[in-house]
C-alpha cells in the first residue's frame, strides 16, 4: 500500500512537472509573438532603422529584459519578425491552395482572395513588407528569407495558369508571364492601399485584378 502511495505521488509529481513545463512554454511562445506583434506596429510608424528595442518594448507593455531574453538583438529580432510574416502567409496560402475547389480558375482566385484580405493586407503588415524590402540590398539574409517561397508562389501561379491556358484553348499566352505579371500587379496594388487608403481599398484593388484576368482569360475569369 505505501509503495502504490510514493508511486502515485511520483506519478503525480511528474503529471504537475510536465504541466509547468508546457505552462512555461506557451507563456514564452506567446511573450514572443507579443513582441513580434509590436515589432510590427512600430516599424510600420517609424520604419526599421529608426525602430528601436526600448521602443518595441514600450509598445508591448514589457521589459528591455523581456526582449534581450527572447532575441538578444535587434538584427534578430527583425529576422524573426521576417520569417514570421512569411511564415504566416505561407500558411495561409497552402490553407487556401488546399481548400478552394478543384479547378484552377478556384484556386488562383482564392489565392487572389487571401492576398487581399484583412489578414494580409493589413497596412501595418504592408508598412513592415515594403519597409524589409527597401533593406534587401544592403541585408542579404532579408533577401533570402523573402526569395524562400517566392518561386513557390510563383511556380504554383504558373501551374495554375498553364492548367486554364490548356483547358480554354487560349493561344500565344505564357503561363510563367502571367504569373510573373500577377505578382507585379498585386504587390504594385498593395504599394497603392499603404500610401493611397482613401483611394484604393483592398476591394478595389482585388476587382482590378479580376478585370484583368477576365480581359486576359474571359472563359475562366
Amino acid at each position: 500500500m505505501i509503495k502504490q502511495k510514493l508511486n502515485m505521488e511520483h506519478g503525480m509529481a511528474q503529471t504537475d512537472q510536465k504541466l509547468a513545463t508546457t505552462n512555461r512554454a506557451v507563456a514564452k511562445e506567446r511573450r514572443r509573438e507579443q513582441l513580434i506583434h509590436a515589432t510590427i506596429k512600430c516599424i510600420a510608424r517609424r520604419g526599421i532603422s529608426t525602430t528601436t528595442l526600448a521602443d518595441v518594448t514600450k509598445e508591448a507593455g514589457l521589459s528591455l529584459g523581456i526582449i534581450n531574453l527572447h532575441f538578444q538583438s535587434k538584427d534578430k529580432l527583425l529576422l524573426d519578425t521576417l520569417k514570421y510574416l512569411i511564415d504566416e502567409y505561407h500558411l495561409n496560402w497552402r490553407k487556401k491552395l488546399e481548400t478552394s475547389g478543384t479547378s484552377p480558375a478556384e484556386k488562383l482566385t482564392a489565392l487572389i482572395d487571401l492576398d487581399f484580405s484583412k489578414a494580409i493586407a493589413d497596412r501595418n503588415k504592408l508598412a513592415v513588407w515594403f519597409a524589409f524590402w527597401g533593406e534587401t540590398k544592403s541585408h542579404s539574409t532579408y533577401l533570402k528569407t523573402c526569395a524562400r517561397y517566392d518561386q513557390l508562389f510563383t511556380d504554383t501561379e504558373a501551374e495554375l495558369f498553364q492548367e486554364i491556358i490548356r483547358e480554354g484553348n487560349y493561344n500565344n499566352l505564357d503561363a510563367h508571364v502571367l504569373a510573373t505579371t500577377l505578382d507585379a500587379l498585386i504587390d504594385g496594388l498593395w504599394l497603392d492601399i499603404l500610401l493611397l487608403p482613401n483611394e484604393v481599398t483592398r476591394t478595389q484593388a482585388k476587382e482590378n485584378v479580376m478585370n484583368l484576368l477576365h480581359c486576359i482569360l474571359p472563359g475562366h475569369f
